[in-house]
């Protein structure tokens, strides 16, 4: 990527933040082009130079997001001599970097998936549903349950570690972390492994924020 792709991919993740930001905060149909345009200090329709449409804005945020936390979990994963259940306490740590950074984007995921175009909600939803199945997988393994009720623990797990899009002004974000992992490896049923540490930053995705 030369210096010009290079700046005009941070122009477009800095769209796509505000766009996560206003999106989320007053509702896709309240904001205007205009209004987008405003947040990052361009004409409105400045931004039709980057992407095709306000609705385009939308679907990226939440393909790009779905693709990419999919992408960090098999990551994860597929790494040679890691337990199942470190594997978890990791998977753990990893969507909570997501879910910290990026609550703009949980609370657009909320409210505003069944505004997507068919397909691209259909999408969406499918990279989820793998996602879902890879932790619940592994859940499946290290506590011997059936996979339906592992998918159905999966669920209450996410909810756990998704509030953090509603708890921002609960408590600093380290203390924030500490109290969901623990929520969650508690609901998964694996103690937190050193394996896991603070130093652990695989990335899943853009953080707009």
């Amino acid at each position: 990527m030369n210096a010009r792709q290079a700046e005009k991919a941070r122009t477009r993740q800095r769209y796509l933040a505000e766009a996560a930001r206003l999106f989320s905060e007053k509702g896709f149909h309240a904001v205007s082009i205009d209004a987008l345009g405003a947040a990052v200090g361009v004409s409105g329709p400045a931004l039709y130079r980057h992407f095709a449409s306000k609705e385009a804005m939308l679907a990226e945020i939440l393909l790009s997001t779905s693709e990419r936390l999919l992408a960090g979990m098999e990551e994860l994963c597929n790494e040679s001599g890691v337990s199942d259940a470190d594997t978890l306490a990791r998977l753990i740590a990893f969507h909570l970097d997501f879910a910290l950074a990026s609550r703009e984007v949980i609370r657009l995921q909320d409210r505003e998936l069944a505004t997507l175009p068919a397909e691209i909600n259909r999408q969406v939803r499918q990279l989820q549903r793998r996602y879902l199945d890879g932790w619940a997988e592994l859940v499946s393994r290290v506590q011997q349950m059936p996979i339906e009720e592992s998918r159905v623990l999966m669920h209450a797990v996410f909810g756990i570690l998704n509030s953090t899009a509603h708890n921002a002004d609960l408590a600093p974000g380290d203390i924030t972390r500490n109290v969901l992992s623990a929520a969650a490896q508690a609901a998964i049923g694996v103690p937190a492994s050193p394996s896991t540490g603070e130093n652990f930053t695989p990335q899943p995705g853009p953080h707009y924020r």
